[in-house]
């Protein structure tokens, strides 16, 4: 049986793996390129300097100790945050890993005082697309550009809170 794992702390290592992660599996997924890694290394570096602990988190999943997932809470402004870098790997999906790193997250941020959680995705991930709507989550906001190697329709969607 597989020892599946959540938790807050980052540890030596963890930012390179879930910027691989990213890089490597949205390559595979949806022919995305390098520049996505940075994309996600970035705001993903500011994230694990950022000396504010209250307003933020990231749950990092691992199985049989080896890093297959993530999920952040990231502070935009004193009443909104944006849920970013959510992955999981393949052999982590449909396994309800997802729905409990939602749940985690919203009542994180309902604690943390947010009225409103924002989230950027692309209209290719529609099983988290299909995640997010089940939380209550509602698309405002569409661009379509070439990014990250190809020409994406990136959607912006908001949950209130309050």
């Amino acid at each position: 049986m597989m020892a599946i794992v959540t938790r807050n702390n980052l540890k030596p290592g963890d930012i390179g793996i879930i910027v691989q992660l990213h890089g490597v599996l949205y390559a595979e997924e949806y022919g995305l390129d390098y520049t996505f890694e940075a994309y996600v290394a970035g705001p993903l570096s500011e994230f694990a300097l950022s000396p504010d602990k209250e307003k933020q988190r990231l749950w990092i999943v691992e199985m049989d100790g080896v890093v297959i997932g993530s999920l952040a809470i990231v502070r935009i402004s004193s009443s909104e945050a944006q849920l970013r870098w959510f992955l999981l790997h393949p052999k982590a999906r449909s396994k309800g890993f997802g729905k409990h790193l939602m749940e985690e997250a919203i009542e994180f941020s309902r604690n943390a005082g947010y009225e409103r959680i924002i989230l950027w995705t692309f209209n290719k991930l529609e099983t988290a697309i299909a995640l997010y709507k089940r939380y209550g989550f509602e698309k405002t906001d569409e661009k379509t550009h070439t990014i990250w190697g190809r020409l994406i329709t990136e959607e912006k969607y908001e949950l209130t809170l309050v």
